[in-house]
């Protein structure tokens, strides 16, 4: 019975670490590319509330490096994903939300990044949340700022990050484990008192059994 509560309790604390894994965060996207690879541009805007019903199109903008105005490269709307721009034709793929109108990622992939992809991207979610007796138009914009390298680099920040993932990762199975040998022990600490206690009964039944027989016989005689 104890090893089958434990499996229980692991089944879970699993299911409920996967359903955090599901949850909306907004993560800062890369910024820097290098130069005849993919790279993926980052936008992510989450809802505040997650039981409001929404729906979003996305804009991308991009402004070169050393230009002044932005111009319209990119748009993810019901209709699919357009490239409205002829410098990125064929080298751009979307990487967010799918099969749902309500996106709250918005990333795009770059093909095959060239020199002249640096500068400044910024996208826009244009949503609409639907509540019970009204609609509310909300805009969020996220600025990427891309350098393009010849060769790849690894910067503090990067290493500090992964750092910090992996301990966070450990941190969090260590944690489950010590819940788990916890309640291990205390579900078969329960089991081991309630046999005492079982032990016990029976041994003052049996005692008091065989002073009834003994007072019997006595009266017998």
């Amino acid at each position: 019975m104890a090893l089958l509560r434990f499996l229980l309790f692991s089944f879970f604390c699993t299911l409920f670490v996967y359903q955090c894994h599901g949850a909306c965060a907004e993560v800062d996207s890369d910024t820097e590319a290098v130069a005849g690879k993919g790279f993926k541009l980052g936008c992510i805007s989450c809802k505040r509330r997650s039981e409001v019903r929404g729906e979003a199109s996305v804009e991308w903008y991009f402004r070169p490096k050393g230009e002044a105005d932005f111009f319209l490269m990119y748009t993810y709307n019901e209709d699919g994903p357009t490239i409205e721009s002829d410098q990125f034709v064929d080298r751009v793929d979307w990487n967010g939300s799918k099969r749902s109108r309500d996106i709250q990622d918005a990333s795009i992939y770059l093909l095959n990044v060239t020199f002249n992809d640096s500068g400044t991207y910024r996208c826009f979610f244009n949503r609409i949340l639907s509540y019970e007796n009204y609609e509310y138009n909300d805009v969020v914009s996220k600025v990427v700022h891309l350098s393009v390298v010849g060769k790849a680099t690894r910067g503090t920040a990067s290493i500090v990050s992964e750092v910090m993932m992996y301990v966070s990762i450990i941190g969090l199975q260590l944690w489950l484990l010590i819940e788990m040998i916890y309640c291990y022990r205390k579900i078969a600490a329960a089991g081991e008192e309630a046999l005492r206690e079982a032990a016990n009964a029976e041994y003052l039944a049996i005692a008091s059994e065989s002073k009834d027989n003994c007072a019997g016989v006595q009266v017998g005689e």
